[in-house]
């Protein structure tokens, strides 16, 4: 049962964010956004984020994970409510800001909670539970678009989705790890990680660069480089979301065939030759074909870090896991940016390729991971 309310937690976190993203269309057309106002307003949510991370590791460290994520879930869902609330540009970013802050305290909390079931199970199963988060996307994108398609505006739709979270957390919570304080409860807010945890950061770094990139460059590339009909543009960005869903629910059975390390270095494999044969093959059988690969590829890496982080014997799962988001985190954020500046220097099939280079770096710091 631990296993099943830990899952529920990361599918309620899904279904927040996602049910966010199924608006944003409803929420800038409401509010009169341009294009411009409303990227400006998406970047409270990253820096809520970012500011969240070092303080949510140091909380779980002091108060424990079963604790800290009942209570940010809780305010995630009630901040989720806000956004269907808010009647202005300052007010959206104001609550994009607690959005971001609230869901990476759930985040790191989640995750902890993993380790734990890990540790219990003495396998690898992270992947599957991020897999559920990717699940849960999957069902908010479709009731935000029946939402949308039956006029019913934001508010009441995340109030609904604030219902179900507060059920589902009453149903599950006593099922949920039982863990206290972290080793070290009073130490640094900061903590700076160790060469293992450098290692596992940086290939967090570089499978969310390739992440960040897709998401926010998979149209882009259909529409500029495939030359896809209009009503195909979408297709890359779903075939990509479908793998990686896919490729996590995959991901632990994997490990115990395989090991981590050789998990990591098929993941790098699969995200380089999935891109080179997106930018060698521009057509679109072959760029679908190379994005399933890609999603595939990136659908482990991250789950697997965490995992592998969660365990470190130096310092507390929390303050580990903030760590190592933290240094991944910044790759998400720098990826879609130097896309699309490389793009502007030399093409954007240039661009994919550096995308693809990173991947090999998956594989080559795959390698160095001892299992």
């Amino acid at each position: 049962m631990h296993r099943a309310a830990v899952g529920a937690l990361f599918f309620l976190q899904g279904l927040c964010f996602a049910s966010w993203a199924s608006r944003i269309p409803t929420i800038q057309q409401r509010l009169g956004l341009s294009e411009a106002a409303l990227g400006v307003a998406l970047l409270a949510l990253p820096a809520g984020s970012m500011t969240s991370l070092p303080f949510a590791g140091w909380l779980v460290a002091k108060r424990g994970s079963r604790q800290v994520v009942l209570g940010a879930m809780v305010l995630y869902g009630v901040v989720l409510t806000g956004l269907g609330a808010v009647d202005s540009l300052a007010g959206l970013m104001g609550v994009l800001y607690l959005f971001g802050f609230a869901g990476n305290q759930v985040n790191i909390a989640v995750n902890t909670q993993a380790v734990g079931v890990e540790a219990l199970y003495g396998r690898s199963v992270m992947a599957s539970f991020h897999g559920l988060w990717s699940l849960a996307g999957f069902v908010a994108a479709g009731v935000g678009a029946a939402m949308m398609g039956w006029g019913v505006a934001p508010l009441p739709h995340f109030v609904g989705t604030l219902g179900l979270l507060l059920a589902a957390l009453a149903a599950s919570a006593s099922f949920i790890l039982p863990d206290g304080p972290g080793r070290n409860p009073e130490g640094k807010l900061l903590t700076l990680p160790d060469k293992s945890l450098w290692g596992l950061g940086m290939l967090a770094f570089c499978c969310m660069i390739c992440e960040g990139a897709m998401f926010d460059w998979s149209g882009v590339y259909f529409q500029r480089v495939v030359h896809a009909e209009p009503g195909q543009v979408g297709l890359g960005y779903a075939v990509f979301t479908a793998s990686m869903a896919t490729g996590r629910f995959l991901a632990d059975g994997l490990v115990q065939r395989l090991s981590l390390r050789r998990v990591f270095q098929l993941s790098g494999g699969l995200i380089a030759v999935g891109l080179m044969t997106a930018v060698l093959l521009p057509s679109l059988p072959t760029a679908l074909l190379g994005f399933l690969m890609v999603g595939f590829g990136v659908s482990s890496v991250v789950p697997l870090v965490y995992g592998a982080a969660g365990r470190s014997k130096t310092i507390p799962a929390g303050v580990a896991l903030a760590a190592v988001s933290t240094i991944g985190f910044l790759g998400f954020l720098i990826g879609p940016p130097l896309i699309g500046f490389i793009a502007e220097v030399v093409s954007l099939r240039g661009s994919f390729t550096l995308i693809a280079c990173l991947g090999l770096g998956v594989a080559i710091l795959g390698s160095r991971k001892a299992d």
